[in-house]
């Protein structure tokens, strides 16, 4: 995952710099930002285990991708 990409994904949790130029975080934003960092990097396992897993490797991906529904 890219500084860019973790960046962006800051922001989407709602991430925000204050007039100092300091990280301002409270729970909900930066649990938000863990659910989407951990949303990312489910769905590149997935598409690991679709692109070089012949025999399983769709299943494979399901069941990794269904991890984030629980």
């Amino acid at each position: 995952m890219t500084q860019d990409k973790i960046i962006e994904m800051a922001k989407q949790a709602g991430y925000s710099v204050d007039t100092f130029g300091f990280g301002i975080w409270d729970s909900t934003e930066f649990n938000r930002f863990a659910k989407l960092v951990a949303e990312h990097e489910r769905e590149a396992c997935a598409k690991v285990c679709e692109d070089s897993v012949e025999e399983a490797g769709d299943e494979l991906a399901w069941q990794i991708r269904a991890r984030g529904q629980a």
